[in-house]
């Protein structure tokens, strides 16, 4: 019995969904790579605007890698979260609303203005998200899509094929201890001023430690998913990072 759960698990949990699609594109990309291509044209986002002209001159531009983008995430979740047991008259209409919206906030932190103070996606995903959540009600339609953690956990294996082993490797022994040492005393340091010093719940305060020591937003949701902390805390979190 335990055995069968353990393999249902492998199919019907975020968590392996989130390896299997991310060896699944990076294995897509070395077949491509072999054959003498590349998809890097595929990885774009929004280029930097200050005006309308360009912003629509760099849509443009963009569009058929955009078209790409879309179509190909949202087959891969569709199925993914179909075999999850997903509504997916729902999930999908939903997908389409978080692929746009995403792609406008990053269209607003490509403006100047908000290169000047700063304002990058993540903080304007976040600000925008809040306002939204605490002003309008989600429709439960639209909850569906609204899969942060899967779509973050996915983002994690692929960064994490983007760091090559020959960079590890060449650092050497010293520079990789020294990180680790320098990421556990961070955890550490964080976890128990949090915890002991301001009496914060101990999943906010591994939340907050893991955003601190390791790289910050995409650590943060990670763990948070991890420990099961609440929404608003690793919103915190995110904020804070």
């Amino acid at each position: 019995m335990e055995q069968a759960k353990s393999w249902k698990a492998l199919v019907l949990t975020e968590d392996w969904w989130a390896v299997w699609l991310g060896l699944g594109i990076v294995l897509m990309a070395l077949i491509v790579f072999l054959a003498g291509g590349t998809i890097s044209g595929w990885a774009v986002t929004p280029g930097s605007w200050d005006s309308g002209g360009r912003l629509a001159a760099d849509f443009v531009k963009h569009f058929p890698s955009y078209l790409i983008l879309f179509g190909g995430w949202l087959v891969i979740f569709t199925l993914s979260c179909g075999i999850m047991g997903q509504p997916l008259k729902q999930y999908i209409p939903g997908f389409i609303v978080v692929f746009l919206g995403s792609l406008a906030i990053f269209y607003l932190a490509g403006w100047q203005f908000m290169k000047r103070y700063d304002l990058g996606a993540p903080l304007l995903a976040l600000a925008i998200g809040l306002v939204i959540s605490n002003l309008v009600r989600i429709p439960d339609w639209m909850r569906t899509a609204l899969r942060t953690e899967y779509y973050i956990k996915t983002g994690i294996v692929l960064l994490g094929a983007t760091l090559p082993l020959t960079l590890i490797w060449s650092a050497g022994p010293i520079a990789f201890l020294q990180a680790t040492i320098v990421s556990l005393l961070t955890w550490t340091t964080i976890f128990l001023v949090a915890t002991r010093v301001f009496k914060i719940n101990p999943k906010f305060g591994a939340v907050l430690g893991a955003g601190g020591a390791v790289c910050g937003v995409s650590a943060s949701i990670a763990v948070g998913g991890a420990v099961r902390a609440k929404k608003d805390e690793i919103a915190i979190s995110i904020g804070i990072v």
